[in-house]
């Protein structure tokens, strides 16, 4: 391989990894704040128990406040200590690991707006999709 390449594709990812850096050390904190801010008392007069809107109420949470996912495996836990439905669980912990309403500029800077939008759909469509399959699945078995 072409060494003038290599040093030049290389120069070319390090400019752009530094030049989003900020970017992206700003969304993990928006992120933290966000987790910090919300109590747990309010997660648990937000779902009404209604398998359906619970989901998308889950999923559309999850959207917003976005985190990793030892995180949302502990907020998970709480959630169904505290007596939320598991379709309500599972929509808020798959789009809290995959849809990111809050870095969707950083996303869209990196990958362009089209993919980022199309992404953050179908993951936030599938994450209400896949808490509906489990709850149906885990009903049955």
């Amino acid at each position: 391989m072409n060494s003038k390449r290599l040093k030049s594709a290389n120069n070319k990812a390090i400019k752009g990894i530094t030049a989003m850096l900020p970017l992206i050390l700003g969304v993990i904190l928006l992120v933290s704040c966000l987790n910090v801010i919300i109590p747990k008392k309010f997660y648990e007069s937000f779902f009404t128990g209604n398998p359906f809107f619970d989901a998308i109420k889950g999923a559309t949470l999850g959207s917003f406040l976005t985190g990793n996912p030892i995180t949302g495996y502990i907020l998970g836990s709480d959630f169904l200590e505290s007596g939320v439905d598991l379709v309500a669980v599972t929509a808020f912990l798959v789009s809290w690991v995959t849809v990111g309403l809050v870095q969707l500029p950083a996303e869209t800077l990196a990958l362009g707006k089209s993919f980022a939008l199309y992404r953050n759909i179908v993951a936030f469509v599938m994450a209400i999709l896949v808490a509906i399959i489990t709850n149906l699945v885990l009903n049955y078995v």
